[in-house]
């Protein structure tokens, strides 16, 4: 049983994994559908009540029905590689790809559906808040009047994208950033803008949850640090990662949320504020976590390839952490 990696070329994340599966004796296959129809081959046919469907790529030829499990890493728009790509294509290729893979038996890290539903930050804070995370006070508007209004109840605010670009993404990746006093909102209403209530951290949290593992890692904020750097993303490396404990009514809490959310992996950050509470802020269903493993030692790689190992359905009910069980 072969296990499917769907994610670009430059992808340094998957490499880590890869290398614990070709460890381990697990034959891996590895492509992007950016590379449909070209470096990508596909066919498959439905006769007799079954389908019967096979993927080529970097000439290796694998069964639809030999997958044990699919990641869904970072993988390209179908079809943007191909020697004469439009829209139509793009469609038709992902239509033929993703329809195919839906229609086997292997478990998903994360299955299509939901990993497009888990993107959206508005379905996130709701999801997040009612399975008990505590939520900072948000405004989406492009109603400048209305951010005028949440500025006056919250004075120290922060904005960010609606879509959270990776800063590795430029020109789209846009720094979380401080709402100064005097700030004149009319630019809001040429687009969705993301106003929140700043947490005053004492630190960051990044939780990668994979399968039911609970791997916490907290950058604590120097009592020097500037308060306008706000987004850890471009925070100072000076000060390291480390791995922490999760409380218990967070890992809980997180619990519910991938039940809830149907994900087997997910990247949660989170603010600690001087009283300790962990404040949500997003969880990122394919995000990374190679900086995190670097400068922790955490086996979050190894944990990833051996969930993806594991043959079978995904029960629609996990997480339990490496140290905390989550009922």
């Amino acid at each position: 049983m072969t296990v499917l990696i769907l994610t670009c070329e430059e992808d340094v994340t998957a490499d880590m994994v890869v290398v614990h599966l070709n460890a381990s004796g697990v034959p891996v296959v590895r492509l992007d559908p950016a590379d449909l129809p070209g470096g990508v081959a596909l066919s498959g046919e439905y006769v007799h009540g079954a389908f019967r469907g096979h993927l080529q790529s970097a000439g290796r030829l694998v069964s639809i029905s030999g997958l044990r499990s699919i990641w869904m890493r970072r993988p390209g728009p179908a079809a943007t590689r191909a020697p004469e790509p439009s829209d139509w294509l793009t469609e038709e290729s992902g239509q033929a790809l993703y329809g195919m893979l839906r229609g086997s038996d292997a478990r998903w890290m994360n299955h299509p559906d939901a990993a497009r539903r888990a993107r959206h930050k508005p379905w996130q804070l709701r999801v997040a808040q009612g399975c008990g995370l505590p939520v900072p006070a948000t405004l989406i508007t492009t109603f400048p009047q209305a951010a005028r209004e949440f500025a006056e109840r919250y004075p120290d605010l922060v904005v960010k994208p609606v879509s959270g670009a990776h800063p590795q993404d430029p020109p789209r990746a846009v720094p979380t950033s401080r709402v100064a006093p005097d700030t004149d909102f009319t630019a809001v209403a040429f687009g969705p803008t993301l106003l929140q209530r700043r947490v005053a951290k004492r630190a960051d949290i990044r939780l990668t949850v994979v399968g039911e593992r609970l791997l916490a890692a907290r950058k604590a904020t120097p009592e020097d640090a500037d308060p306008d750097q706000v987004d850890v993303r471009f925070a100072s490396p000076d000060v390291p990662w480390q791995a922490t404990e999760v409380p218990p009514r967070v890992a809980a809490a997180v619990g519910a949320y991938m039940r809830r959310a149907e994900l087997a992996y997910g990247a949660f950050d989170f603010a600690e504020d001087a009283d300790g509470t962990w404040w949500f802020l997003e969880c990122n269903q394919s995000g990374q976590f190679g900086f995190v493993e670097v400068e922790t030692g955490q086996p979050i790689s190894r944990t990833v390839a051996e969930w993806l190992a594991h043959g079978g359905p995904e029960p629609r009910s996990h997480v339990n952490g490496s140290s905390t069980t989550v009922c």
